[in-house]
């Protein structure tokens, strides 16, 4: 019994040499990252979970305990989604969080993260979950012990009381049982909120600036949270070196979050040019999740969603991907991010086609998800590029991204932190 046990446990495990071991990666065509492109053929040298050293050419160079041959692929930097929800699936009844323990999060999220990471997407920001499961996928997956990406984890979002993000629909006396705790009223206990997100383990602090869409609360789609409120969160999450995301829909939220200092606008659905020349002004990145909306889309009209979701979504959908073209016309940076949860997790690449019809160059498209998305976490001397000192994240493909972008869409290789993904 206790071998199988053993076994069992073993299975779980990311099965890869120790990170003390050497690995030659030879591959066909090397992109270290977008704006260089492809390179030609390369041999990666990886020890102790990061880049040592590249040298050209399939000639192997190196002394190494395992030599990895991806002489027909092309390798391109980890890419990188900064907004899923590992602990959910599409579809799933609003009902569910009244019957599911928290813990069952974690049992979904270990599935997702592995869909994830096979997808090739090495680094995630994780979007807003119930209490601790981010934080404890984010450790299980940095120790090795379950497969899944490097995960920059937020923890439960800030919300205004009744509003998206706060659980609504049920009797007083449920909502009670479900409050998550980080709702807030006033400048004073948005700050108390952001210090009680930071204690808990918070990588980053995210508030939902405007009403949502598959939430339900009926209150449209416009800003929730005041001024004063995104003022004092953005300065006292800054004051701890922790970035802010805002889910936000509506025109004038949008503006007001950049206004307060908020570092990235999530969806950014209804932005306009007053918003967005605020946003280009504070340098607060646009995440425009575009695949949230095909998910919604192919789930409208089929009794999944209650009639106030449907409201919501008929909207949204009418300015698809409009925010993408207004935000590249006016300089404001685009970095890539799915809502992968709303969507099937797994297919977080299909963004990038969403993001190239919308106005995108593939080189554009595929910086997003590296370096762009690197610099908008704060790792980009860490992760979005294959050099040398990097982290050893890296994805092979059939075919060069910057001609084909939809070859992304099937990962055939994944290394996360010096780890083969099995």
């Amino acid at each position: 019994m206790f071998r199988k046990i053993l076994l069992a446990g073993a299975a779980l495990c990311v099965s890869a040499p120790s990170l003390a071991a050497t690995q030659a990666i030879i591959v066909g065509n090397l992109v270290p990252d977008a704006a260089t492109g492809p390179t030609g053929p390369a041999v990666i040298l990886v020890e102790d979970g990061r880049i040592k050293n590249i040298a050209k050419g399939t000639h192997n160079p190196f002394q190494a305990d395992r030599v990895v041959d991806l002489s027909t692929k092309t390798l391109v930097p980890g890419l990188i989604d900064l907004h899923v929800h590992l602990t959910g699936d599409p579809g799933d009844d609003f009902r569910d969080e009244a019957v599911n323990p928290d813990e069952w999060g974690v049992v979904m999220g270990v599935k997702n993260a592995a869909l994830t990471v096979k997808a090739g997407f090495t680094t995630v920001r994780e979007a807003g979950s119930a209490q601790n499961t981010a934080f404890v996928l984010r450790r299980g997956t940095a120790e090795g012990r379950i497969i899944g990406p490097r995960i920059i984890a937020a923890g439960p979002a800030l919300s205004i009381v009744g509003g998206h993000g706060d659980v609504t629909g049920f009797r007083s006396d449920v909502l009670t049982a479900l409050d998550s705790g980080f709702t807030c009223t006033g400048p004073v206990e948005c700050a108390e909120k952001v210090r009680k997100s930071s204690k808990a383990g918070a990588d980053v602090i995210k508030i939902t600036a405007t009403g949502g869409v598959l939430s339900q609360q009926g209150r449209g789609l416009e800003a929730h949270f005041t001024n004063e409120e995104m003022v004092s969160i953005a300065n006292t999450a800054h004051s701890l070196g922790l970035k802010v995301m805002a889910h936000a829909h509506g025109a004038r939220g949008i503006e007001a979050a950049a206004a307060a200092g908020i570092d990235s606008i999530e969806h950014g659905t209804f932005a306009d040019e007053a918003a967005l020349k605020v946003m280009k002004a504070k340098g607060t990145a646009l995440v425009p999740t575009l695949m949230a909306l095909e998910g919604v889309r192919a789930r409208l009209g089929k009794g999944i969603y209650t009639p106030t979701v449907e409201v919501k979504a008929k909207q949204a959908l009418e300015f698809a991907g409009r925010q993408v073209k207004l935000a590249k016309a006016m300089g404001v940076t685009v970095a890539f991010g799915t809502d992968a949860g709303v969507f099937e997790h797994g297919s977080n690449a299909s963004e990038f086609a969403l993001l190239v019809n919308a106005g995108m160059t593939p080189t554009e498209a595929l910086a997003s998800a590296t370096t762009v998305a690197a610099k908008t976490l704060g790792l980009e001397n860490e992760i979005g590029r294959i050099a040398v000192g990097y982290s050893a994240d890296m994805v092979a493909v059939n075919e060069n991204p910057l001609t084909n972008i939809r070859t992304l869409e099937k990962a055939e290789w994944v290394m996360v932190r010096g780890r083969i993904v099995p």
